[in-house]
């Protein structure tokens, strides 16, 4: 059995996140990049998958990006990822187009799953997993909290917002993970002295007869605003009558 997991290279959450001088972009100058956070609980899950030793799987990590990309790969491979593969692309991509990428990878490798996380924490756009099950025509089953494979499919529970919903899909399938599914796990040392030593596959984005194609244009930034302006007012009736004449639908 083969597991791949796609991963994306995001800002670090644990860093303060500013604009450039004329909102057209992040500043870059002070950013760190880590792997996102759902794609690592993808990874921790197919190498649990894998160490459950109900049968031979090999997990393969995947990112999409420059050369930057190698270190948040070679964590994947510290964790516990067989291989990993760098599809090389400078274009920042939406989710369609990192989709059809995506698409011709799975084409190449044959996996049996895609684990994926639910979103990446930079655009939270919630649509790579999506995109790619339709174009694959592939069973998908998402904001997964628990995977059980057995008999050739998949028990997945998901996350809802009317509480967990129980599906079972067949093989191959892409799913995506949710936050609750597991915690990562950190990378020993050994493990990562013997990752540095792994080669990374390297695949030109050319190579994969892929056209990008953006639907996404990005027109501005702006950072949100935390700020509150409190109000005590002395009954309801003097509540509701602001909400009707002053609330803003943000």
């Amino acid at each position: 059995m083969k597991i791949l997991v796609p991963t994306k290279r995001v800002p670090d959450t644990e860093l303060k996140i500013r604009l450039k001088a004329d909102n057209s972009g992040v500043d870059e100058a002070q950013l760190s990049y880590v792997a996102n956070p759902f794609d690592a609980i993808a990874l921790e899950e197919a190498i649990r998958i894998q160490e459950s030793g109900q049968q031979d799987v090999e997990v393969v990590v995947v990112g999409i990006g420059s050369e930057e990309y190698e270190k948040p790969l070679r964590t994947g491979l510290a964790m516990g990822a067989d291989r990993a593969i760098l599809v090389q692309s400078d274009e920042g991509l939406d989710p369609w187009n990192a989709a059809q990428i995506l698409l011709a990878v799975v084409k190449r490798e044959s996996p049996d799953l895609v684990l994926m996380g639910k979103q990446a924490v930079d655009d939270d756009a919630n649509q790579a997993g999506q995109f790619l099950a339709a174009l694959l025509d592939w069973p998908q089953a998402t904001f997964a909290s628990k995977v059980e494979l057995a008999d050739g499919g998949a028990t997945v529970a998901r996350e809802t917002d009317l509480g967990i919903e129980t599906v079972k899909v067949a093989l191959p399938a892409v799913i995506t993970a949710d936050l609750r599914l597991n915690e990562p796990r950190y990378a020993s040392l050994p493990s990562i002295m013997k990752a540095r030593k792994k080669p990374i596959e390297e695949i030109a984005l050319a190579d994969l007869d892929v056209e990008i194609e953006p639907r996404v244009s990005v027109l501005g930034y702006e950072v949100g605003s935390a700020e509150r302006n409190c109000q005590q007012l002395s009954s309801a009736d003097e509540l509701l009558e602001r909400l009707r004449t002053e609330a803003k639908v943000l």
